[in-house]
């Protein structure tokens, strides 16, 4: 199986965002993972801007965003996502080690597609993963549209 459009996966922890590369790359698509560290890289992404300026256009066809990330936190970039008509359809999964109500509420308030809770077993979390990247970047059919805003 493999992604036609790319996944984006904001992780700042290093441990994490090993094991969810290792979980999609034992499910073929690791090569069409995109790696932000910190939610400011996930804008400069979406917004073709920075580091980014040069890649190829178009939206992820799934957004894996980590709520306490530094620069601009997960729910930061969330709101920022759906309050762009361009950004607003790309499905956001907020991947989290939250539990806290308050996150799980105001993530879906604001428009997240999915709210996961990252497993603290390793298994677990690979298996986690590993389904998530594959109903997100090969199953699911992402909505059609460009990356055209100039921000």
């Amino acid at each position: 199986m493999t992604a036609t459009k790319p996944i984006l996966l904001a992780e700042d922890n290093p441990r994490d965002a090993e094991l969810a590369l290792a979980a999609m790359e034992a499910e073929h698509i690791s090569d069409k993972v995109v790696l932000c560290r910190d939610g400011a890289e996930v804008l400069d992404y979406l917004y073709c801007r920075g580091q980014f300026k040069a890649r190829p256009r178009g939206n992820p066809a799934v957004v894996f965003l980590d709520l306490k990330m530094p620069k601009v936190n997960g729910l930061e970039v969330l709101r920022t996502i759906k309050a762009d008509v361009k950004l607003r359809p790309i499905p956001v999964v907020m991947l989290t080690s939250s539990r806290e109500e308050r996150d799980l509420t105001e993530s879906y308030a604001l428009g997240a597609n999915a709210y996961v809770v990252k497993p603290v077993e390793f298994n677990k979390f690979l298996s986690a993963v590993k389904e998530l990247g594959t109903f997100w970047g090969v199953i699911n059919e992402p909505p059609p549209e460009g990356c055209r805003s100039t921000h």
